[in-house]
């Protein structure tokens, strides 16, 4: 069990970090849903689903291949950190500049005409990105857990304090309300149409000025490309990049497209841009378990890899696999029996609690989402990373039939079911392979048992409505309740062996 308490104990710092970010990082929605209309959070929604998807095109699957060739290889860590990061500094100045260079025609294909300074600002912020991914992966492979919070952590506070100083401080010194001595000076470069420019800018100043820090964190290295050591790395990372871009496969085609494939006036009174923004504001809502997935990665990944050597590995991972079902679970329950009250905290606007009702499917999926990434090892472990490509494929031709077939049908609910129907697929493949290639003692009846129940319980307890209040939260809740007390009875055997470990290890 002191592998587990160590991976959970470096999941909670990642943890604690995420949410305390992503929490900061969140209040920007209520910013967003407030002072920005809903086409700007409309083309907020777009521009970020593809960013997510070039983000892993900047990076093709270094940060696993360096957590590969930096711990079971015998291999100097060092240089494997130099040569990676020297490679992703020549890839992501060539391709940052590709995107500069047509911003022209990439706005006008994307219906942003005369916005080209949009897609310049995307081109620096996915280069930068990029750059900081292997020192941050040597910050975890050094388990330098809280060194790497606090970085995150800075960087998310810098966004927000830019968001907040370009959205509401300068708008409402533009229009006199507050600081009038100071409205000439915001009035010389405020501009007042300014809505996801704002939002892009604040990332790249953020960046920009977290890149230093990190770099020094990271410690020193000789620039340098030896072609012969990094060819096997080459070849370990591509298939891992197709892996990469099913987790936000999905995301790109059901809210970077959804806009253009929802006939217009499919919802009253909205565009369908305006609506995509609806349909994004309540995507973040997801966040809640994206979150967990994220912690649980950041620790997870360099433990694979040290355990990968242990006879009892299999084992080991099972457990981490089932805890992992079962916390995530009763956090979706959770979530979802509490969506009016999240709702009306975070989604601020007229007409944006429309879409409450896809958000337990988006965080089912999200959590399929994280299976996969528990299931995904074998091929890592293996050197098959080849099959992280055929899983892609399979999820990306599924995400794109479901997209296309649904959204111009169901709308928002088409584009979540994409989300469900994607990971889902991937996690039921990735299962089936790996049990033939790596076989692994998952629990899989009761963790199927778990996810559809809790699944059953999140869209019951969402409707589920009392005309008091109070009664209808407690009702609500009671489900959360029922349902840990159902894993408790069914996990009975599992905590008594627990229970017998620790008395053990007692002086």
């Amino acid at each position: 069990m002191s592998q587990l308490k160590r991976l959970a104990g470096q999941t909670a710092v990642y943890g604690i970090s995420s949410i305390l970010g992503k929490t900061i990082n969140f209040l920007l929605l209520p910013i967003y849903t407030a002072y920005l209309d809903k086409e700007a959070l409309g083309s907020f929604t777009a521009i970020y689903a593809f960013i997510a998807f070039l983000n892993i095109v900047f990076t093709y699957g270094m940060e696993t291949t360096y957590f590969r060739y930096a711990t079971g290889k015998g291999l100097d860590p060092q240089k494997v950190f130099a040569q990676i990061q020297s490679l992703l500094i020549t890839s992501s100045i060539s391709l940052g500049a590709i995107i500069y260079l047509s911003a022209d025609p990439i706005a006008f294909w994307l219906g942003y005409e005369g916005e080209a300074h949009l897609f310049r600002w995307v081109a620096w912020i996915l280069a930068i990105d990029a750059v900081m991914a292997i020192p941050y992966a040597k910050l975890r492979k050094e388990n330098k857990a809280l060194t790497f919070a606090v970085t995150k952590l800075g960087n998310i506070l810098l966004n927000v304090i830019f968001n907040v100083f370009f959205i509401v401080l300068c708008f409402h010194v533009w229009k006199g309300d507050i600081f009038s001595s100071l409205q000439p000076i915001v009035k010389s470069f405020y501009r007042s149409d300014w809505g996801v420019d704002y939002i892009l800018l604040s990332n790249l100043l953020a960046n920009a000025l977290m890149l230093p820090l990190l770099f020094k964190l990271a410690g020193k290295f000789s620039f340098g490309i030896d072609k012969n050591f990094i060819q096997p790395m080459w070849h370990y990372a591509i298939p891992l990049l197709f892996m990469g871009l099913a987790g936000v496969t999905n995301e790109v085609f059901s809210r970077g497209l959804f806009e253009y494939l929802l006939p217009e006036n499919f919802y009253e009174g909205l565009t369908s841009r305006q609506a995509g923004g609806v349909f994004g504001a309540n995507f973040k809502l997801a966040i809640f378990m994206n979150l967990v997935i994220q912690a649980f990665k950041y620790a997870a990944e360099p433990f694979f890899f040290n355990q990968s050597t242990d006879k009892n590995s299999p084992e080991l991972f099972a457990r981490v696999m089932h805890a992992f079902v079962i916390f995530c679970s009763i956090l979706m329950v959770m979530i979802s029996v509490n969506l009016d009250i999240l709702g009306a905290l975070f989604l601020r606007g007229e007409g944006y609690d429309s879409g409450l009702f896809i958000v337990p499917v988006l965080l089912f999926g999200y959590l399929f989402l994280g299976i996969y990434f528990n299931l995904s090892i074998w091929f890592k472990l293996t050197d098959q990373t080849k099959f992280s490509f055929y899983i892609t494929l399979a999820g990306a031709a599924i995400t794109i039939l479901v997209i296309f077939l649904l959204v111009p049908v169901w709308g928002y609910m088409g584009a979540a079911l994409s989300t469900l129907a994607c990971y889902l697929s991937m996690s039921v493949i990735c299962y089936t392979y790996g049990q033939r290639f790596f076989p692994i003692p998952y629990q899989t009846g009761k963790a199927v048992f778990y996810l559809f129940l809790a699944f059953a319980l999140s869209y019951f307890g969402f409707y589920l409505e009392f005309e008091i209040p109070v009664l209808q939260f407690i009702l609500r809740n009671g489900l959360v309740i029922a349902f840990v007390i159902v894993v408790l009875f069914f996990e009975k055997e599992n905590l008594q062996k627990l229970g017998i470990s620790i008395k053990k290890k007692k002086p």
